[in-house]
């Protein structure tokens, strides 16, 4: 190894502390999101030449949510819209073959605190309600907003023991259908819990170092100490 990429190492060994310990004494931490809006007609010319099922997806949200925050050429981000703390338009679809066919292309997302033994039920449930356990959020990835709602709240169910994965699988085919032949689907039209307004993140413990941490952690500390000396 070249001395140059060891010291890099060091470098973001010591910058990783240094902003964690800044975290742990009060500074600020968690989404700043963006209080600037794209311009709508710029946004209207970069979907364009999307695919079409990610330009619907889009369209129908600049139509309920007006423009986003940001917008790149892969996608169109809204932060703190309506129910969802971030709501993440994608140029680039995922096939999901689950409860049909379809694409994902639309992400939302809440803070959600689920307990570690619920992970693998949610896993067989739905591959595409994605747990962040340190951020505390989960999001779920459709191609529809109405189906992302369904996805939370079955998600809750099953953290609440309301339901198992394999009912809520059931229940999310029937109730999507409903959805689609424009039938009473209250579980896709709107949250049926509330969003935790607490801290839902978790951090994690650090474990008692083994001796190569131990002594990378020691080389760390050293370096931060002489630089505020």
């Amino acid at each position: 190894m070249k001395a140059g990429e060891a010291k890099e190492r060091l470098e973001v060994a010591v910058t990783g502390t240094m902003a964690a310990q800044k975290i742990e004494a009060g500074g600020e931490v968690g989404e700043k999101g963006m209080p600037t809006v794209a311009d709508v007609n710029a946004v209207h010319t970069l979907i364009e030449s999307w695919p079409p099922m990610s330009k619907k997806a889009a369209e129908q949200t600049l139509d309920k949510y007006g423009p986003p925050n940001e917008a790149m050429v892969s996608r169109l981000i809204w932060y703190n819209n309506g129910p969802w703390k971030r709501t993440i338009c994608y140029r680039d679809e995922v096939l999901h073959n689950f409860p049909a066919p379809h694409t994902d292309v639309i992400e939302q997302f809440i803070d959600y605190q689920v307990p570690l033994e619920k992970f693998g039920e949610l896993a067989e449930f739905d591959g595409s309600v994605i747990v962040e356990r340190t951020k505390g959020e989960v999001s779920a990835r459709c191609d529809m907003e109405a189906a992302n709602i369904l996805a939370l709240n079955l998600m809750h169910d099953i953290v609440t023991g309301k339901c198992t994965a394999e009912k809520a699988r059931e229940i999310y085919s029937e109730v999507t259908g409903a959805y689609i032949l424009n039938e009473p689907a209250p579980y896709a039209e709107k949250l049926q819990f509330d969003v935790p307004s607490n801290d839902t993140t978790d951090s994690d413990k650090t474990p008692k170092p083994g001796p190569k941490m131990k002594e990378a952690t020691d080389k760390v500390k050293e370096i931060i100490s002489s630089e505020k000396n």
